[in-house]
Formats: C-alpha cells, sequence, structure tokens
C-alpha cells in the first residue's frame, strides 16, 4: 500500500486530493490518502470534509495548532502503508504519471524526491519577493542538479520514503517555529547514509504568501537556524556568517544592517524586490540574532 499524507492548516486541498486519486485508480495500487488538519478553523475543515466520503479517503483533525513537524509524524503513524508519500497542501499535479513515477523509483529506493517548480508569473502582485526567490532557486531544481548534492536538496515540499525508516528517524518537534526541517532531516538521512533519489516529478507550488508575511517568516527561519546550528550541516548562511565572524567584520555587517534596514525593508516589500538585498537583510538580520544570544550567554 501507498499511503499519501497531506499536512494542511485553512488550505483547500480538495483539487490535489483528487488528482492524486485519480491517478492512483488509474494505476490499480493499493493507496490510503490521508488529510491532517493541523489545527484549522471550522470553515478550514469544513472546506475538506467532502474529501471523507471519496474511497480511500480520510480525514485527521488536530484542533489545536501541533506544528508542521509533529502533524507529520502523526499522519506517518496512522499511515498503514510501505511507503509513505508526503505532499504539500498548496501542491498542484500538472502531470498525469505523477504517482507512477514515484512508485518506479521506490521499487529500488527508499527515499524518493520529485521536485517542485512555480509558475513563471507571481499570482498576485503582492507575492513578488517569494516568487523571485523561488523562480531563481527553481533553476536549480532539475533532477539533474538535485543529485549533485541530495541531501542538501532534499525538500519536505513532496518526498516519498519507507514507512519503517521515517518512524526511525521523524521530523524533529522541538522545532517549533518555521523553516530548517527538510535540512534536519536530510542531515540525518547522511548521518545513517540513506541514499536519496531525486526525480523528475514535479508539483507546481502555489501558496507563496505576501512580501509582509514572507519577510516574517525568512526572520522566523533564521532564529530557528540560530536554534539547530549545532545540530545541522552548515548552510550556506552559516558559512558565510562564520567567515565574517573570523575575520571580524559581523560588527561591520550588522552596523550596516541596522543603518540600512528600514531601506531594505521597503525594497523587500515593493513589487519589485531585489534577491541580493534580501540575502543581506538575511545576514544582517542573523548577525543581530546571534549578538543578542551571545549577550545572554555572557550574562
Amino acid at each position: 500500500m501507498l499511503s499519501i499524507l497531506i499536512p494542511t492548516r485553512d488550505y483547500c486541498c480538495r483539487t490535489l486530493v483528487e488528482s492524486l486519486h485519480r491517478q492512483a485508480d488509474s494505476l490499480g495500487i493499493d493507496y490510503e490518502i490521508i488529510v491532517g488538519e493541523d489545527g484549522s478553523s471550522p470553515k478550514g475543515i469544513a472546506l475538506n470534509a467532502p474529501l471523507a466520503q471519496m474511497p480511500h479517503c480520510h480525514i485527521i483533525v488536530k484542533q489545536t495548532n501541533v506544528g508542521r513537524s509533529k502533524i507529520r509524524n502523526i499522519l506517518a503513524q496512522e499511515a498503514r502503508g510501505r511507503n509513505i508519500f508526503f505532499i504539500d497542501s498548496d501542491a498542484v499535479v500538472e502531470q498525469g504519471d505523477i504517482l507512477k513515477r514515484y512508485s518506479e523509483a521506490l521499487e529500488e529506493h527508499s527515499v524518493v524526491c520529485g521536485g517542485l517548480y512555480h509558475s513563471e508569473h507571481p499570482l498576485t502582485n503582492s507575492c513578488t519577493l517569494r516568487h523571485r526567490y523561488e523562480r531563481a532557486a527553481d533553476k536549480r531544481r532539475s533532477a539533474k542538479e538535485r543529485n549533485k548534492a541530495p541531501y542538501d536538496r532534499f525538500t519536505t515540499f513532496c518526498f516519498a520514503i519507507r514507512r519503517e525508516l521515517f518512524l526511525e528517524i521523524r521530523f524533529d518537534e522541538s522545532i517549533k517555529n518555521y523553516g530548517y526541517e527538510d535540512t534536519i532531516f536530510g542531515y540525518e538521512l547522511r548521518q545513517r547514509g540513506v541514499t536519496i533519489k531525486h526525480i523528475d516529478a514535479p508539483l507546481l507550488h502555489i501558496g507563496l504568501e505576501s512580501n509582509k508575511v514572507y519577510l516574517a517568516k525568512v526572520e522566523e527561519s533564521l532564529h530557528t537556524l540560530l536554534q539547530l546550528q549545532d545540530k545541522i550541516a552548515p548552510t550556506t548562511l552559516l558559512r558565510c556568517y562564520t567567515r565574517l565572524k573570523n575575520l571580524h567584520l559581523t560588527g561591520i555587517v550588522l552596523f550596516l544592517w541596522k543603518a540600512l534596514r528600514h531601506i531594505l525593508r521597503a525594497n523587500l516589500l515593493s513589487q519589485h524586490p531585489s534577491l541580493t538585498l534580501l540575502n543581506f537583510y538575511k545576514i544582517g538580520y542573523y548577525c543581530s540574532i546571534s549578538n543578542k544570544a551571545d549577550k545572554q550567554i555572557q550574562k
């Protein structure tokens, strides 16, 4: 059996489930689809409620928000399949053989990632920052590119894994805030010597936040990174921060970031944000929170 697991919160995923349902039926495989409502409002729950009437589908409802890591662990625990396939609820299936490609790859590999991509133009003018960031990242998201650094390119957006293996690792529930669940899970796979197979079976990602919400999530993810910095392999940002620290330049970067912060935010919240300025904003913000953390330790 293949268990398709879709965590969601106040997001209608009926079209996604219906697409996967049709593909699974056409393959003639034994399958189940489990939707996990993670603290959704009554209105959000009502949007997906009709899915419970579909064959092979059921819904788990958590009245309070348990978090991105825990809801995935709960879904995996409830699953009955030998293989489990995690998909974020804001995905769209545009290719008719996604499940076929995953099923074939799972015959030889215990972890499979199909990738993701984004539309050429943003759905609204309010999400230009996230859209521009993701479109730049899409250039490195072919299976060929991802297989060059399989652990670094691992993403929880859509991946399949042997259920038994997943339950040995699980997502780290100590991560309460946004960011880096995929990084730490990929690191655990690397430590165990588990091979990740990246294939070309991408899903379209449409759930892009407004610039303001995304920038807040970027800041939240940097707090998560500070919390996890000793538990994961160095990210690009951590390597940059370490170089600056070794050269005694973090103070200068922090001074510039504080002086330019309002100008940087004005650009990043505009309809034409700069990714270069976003990168500087990230390293400056990380210098700021790391500096505060160091002062707290010294006290």
